[in-house]
């Protein structure tokens, strides 16, 4: 059943087998609660069910709305630890619906609408009073970390106002209702919510207040219109998946991290001893540890899915799956594969499941080869063509929706996958890390997924499209699993382009004796270049005109970042690698990044933007003028200046026509 079909939250206990196995690995009985637990969709932001009057404001479009509310807030809880396999107390700031709070685990409730539903998302910051809100001299120096705002990532929706509006700072005791009128022909797809204040983007986010929001879609395609995706997929399992990296510290009697180091005196994990509370109340310590460090990478956390940490999935064999997927979490890239099991693997955790020994066990255990898997949206959009793939590489920010099948019974591991150095946020190779396990039970063999899955979306064809547009979307399928008929944007042609925007990244010391640096650079609206520069809250740096579309090119001079623009997403025409080489094609070249294979036609909010590379896309401004930010997605980068403020306007218009940033910001 579809996720629109039921939002039902589901936490069942393992079976007996699964606990069998979770005793093996650790000792420890809190350990053992936790490996096996089956992962739940993340709980729904359930509507109110009588909004009271000072919430509405009129009836809505047709009636169709939804109204909710949404609470921000310390909730103390607890996170399993893998490296001690025991669960570290926790007082996290947190999005919660009003009488639950999610002590049990650390996801945001998910937000379920579809194409011409407003949706009225009320916050109530209910964190203590923060004096930094009200007045800061450095906009780039992290601050405010009780004020907050929403971002509806990936919605394309009115970014002035009431709208998709980050240039506000709701403060301790305030509350504001969010205004979402999502249009009639607004692509359904995986999209998700987080805080935007600048300033303490990334220390919020880091604390989990982040959450899925799903627009479900009932388009059927038709000679003249396409369709949606959920239409052909109707019946299909789904699970919506929110991946994050909680970074909370215990702090010792100096309030710096506590932190374990190696024999060379290296930090290789942050520690909790016993009655610590963990929190996340800085962003660089004394020591050099936090957000704004190598620390980050230092503090051997763990990806957790859903709020769990190493959880299973449980599926049967041959049952294809429809996986939403969203990179919910600050500064670690994941690269998702899945490797089957050893029937044997021991799976011993002994003094805790460490990076190092977690390296081993998948080495020890993780031995089949990789499972192919089949890639149908990136960023909510539905991609022209589904791609089979064994390794889907996710930055922050990113959102994949793949078709998964096991064709084989027994256990696979869900593995992040090695990355290198230039392919990874922070500069820095990443190690292999278990995910959490996928247990399946016997049911039908499959000798071919490709063919399989191709046989099951024809047969789902038949069922469920009409008469007159069955035929093309079957031979669509019949001919490399075309999906053109349920794609929401037409390619940006080359008559359309109006103009290129230029943007470039960079980290850099204006003097010897200064603090770094986090910039982006550009073109001004009288063609000139200008060096990259830190964000101002009261300057304009790009003016787009309403009903045009441009090309972009970008690059960055150190390191790699994902850029990521509010309102309007873009369509990827290539990528060059430092050879000059596209490397965004269907084909792997040797040398070449390979996260980028696939990506030329893409439609995208997000995309990694590689030291070396340069990346074109197109764009078009449509329907909403108003003032929102383009940014690193590396959200300790944006919250340091790494963002630019951005203004559509109409033809002829002027930036003050949409409330400028001349005009002065409430932050």
């Amino acid at each position: 059943m579809s996720a629109f079909g039921s939002f039902r939250h589901r936490i069942r206990a393992s079976s007996a087998a699964a606990s069998a196995l979770a005793i093996a690995m650790f000792a420890a009985s809190a350990a053992q609660a936790q490996f096996g637990t089956e992962v739940a969709d993340p709980p729904p932001l359930l509507p109110v069910a009588e909004p009271s009057p000072e919430l509405v404001g009129g009836t809505g479009r047709d009636g169709d709305e939804q109204v909710l509310d949404l609470n921000i807030q310390y909730v103390p809880g607890k996170i399993f630890n893998p490296a001690t396999a025991v669960y570290d107390d926790v007082n996290l700031r947190s999005y919660t619906r009003p009488g639950v709070q999610p002590s049990s685990r650390y996801i945001s409730p998910a937000i379920h609408t579809r194409p011409g539903q407003t949706v009225r998302v009320k916050l109530h910051n209910r964190l203590p009073a923060d004096a930094t809100c009200n007045a800061h001299a450095e906009p780039n120096k992290p601050h405010c970390f009780n004020g907050t705002n929403l971002h509806s990532h990936g919605l394309w929706v009115n970014p002035s106002g009431n709208g998709d509006n980050v240039l506000l700072s709701i403060n301790p005791g305030v509350s504001f209702e969010y205004e979402y009128a999502i249009p009639a022909d607004h692509p359904a797809g995986t999209f998700w919510y987080h805080t935007h204040r600048h300033g303490s983007t990334a220390l919020q986010v880091s604390s989990g207040m982040a959450g899925a929001l799903i627009v479900h879609g009932r388009r059927l395609p038709t000679a003249r219109r396409n369709g949606d995706l959920d239409t052909l997929l109707a019946g299909v399992k789904e699970r919506t998946m929110v991946l994050q990296q909680i970074q909370y510290g215990c702090l010792d009697a100096d309030k710096n991290i506590k932190v374990r180091k190696n024999d060379k005196g290296v930090v290789v994990a942050w520690i909790c001893d016993k009655g610590d509370v963990g929190g996340i109340e800085t962003y660089s310590d004394a020591n050099g540890n936090g957000f704004g460090s190598k620390g980050w990478g230092q503090s051997a956390r763990y990806t957790s899915i859903n709020g769990l940490i190493l959880p299973d999935f449980r599926t049967k064999q041959g049952q294809v799956e429809r996986w939403r997927m969203i990179h919910g979490g600050v500064h670690d890239t994941i690269a998702l594969r899945f490797l089957k099991a050893k029937s044997d693997a021991p799976l011993k955790a002994g003094r805790g499941l460490t990076p190092e020994r977690m390296e081993a066990l998948i080495a020890q255990s993780c031995t089949g080869e990789p499972l192919p898997y089949h890639l149908v949206a990136a960023d909510g959009i539905t991609l022209g063509s589904a791609q089979q793939t064994q390794l889907a590489t996710f930055q922050p920010g990113y959102r994949f929706d793949a078709l998964i099948l096991f064709p084989e019974s027994g256990s696979y591991c869900v593995i992040d996958a090695a990355t290198k150095a230039a392919e990874s946020v922070g500069g820095t190779p990443s190690g292999s890390r278990l995910l959490g396990m996928v247990r399946v039970a016997a049911g039908t063999p499959v000798p071919d997924i490709h063919a399989y899955v191709t046989d099951q979306l024809v047969a789902a064809a038949g069922r469920t499209m009409p008469a007159a547009i069955a035929p093309a979307v079957v031979a669509d399928l019949r001919g490399g699993l075309r999906l053109g008929r349920f794609t929401p944007h037409a390619d940006v042609g080359d008559d359309e382009i109006k103009g290129t925007q230029l943007l470039s990244f960079d980290i850099s010391r204006p003097a010897p004796d200064k603090p770094f640096e986090f910039k982006v650079g550009g073109r001004d609206d009288d063609g000139k270049d200008y060096a990259p520069r830190p964000y101002s809250p009261t300057r304009l740096d790009r003016k787009l005109t309403l009903g045009t579309a441009q090309q972009w090119e970008m690059t960055s001079l150190l390191a790699g970042h994902p850029f990521h623009i509010h309102v309007n997403p873009f369509q990827v025409v290539a990528i060059l690698d430092p050879q000059g080489r596209d490397v965004s094609g269907p084909e792997a070249l040797p040398g070449a990044d390979p996260q980028y294979r696939g990506f030329r036609n893409m439609w995208k909010d997000t995309v990694w933007v590689e030291q070396g590379y340069t990346l074109k896309m197109r764009t078009r401004y449509q329907r909403y003028i108003g003032e929102f930010v383009l940014h690193c997605h590396i959200l300790d980068h944006e919250d340091q200046g790494m963002m630019q403020n951005v203004a559509i306007v109409l033809p002829g218009g002027t930036p003050a026509s949409v409330n400028a940033p001349e005009e002065g910001h409430s932050h």
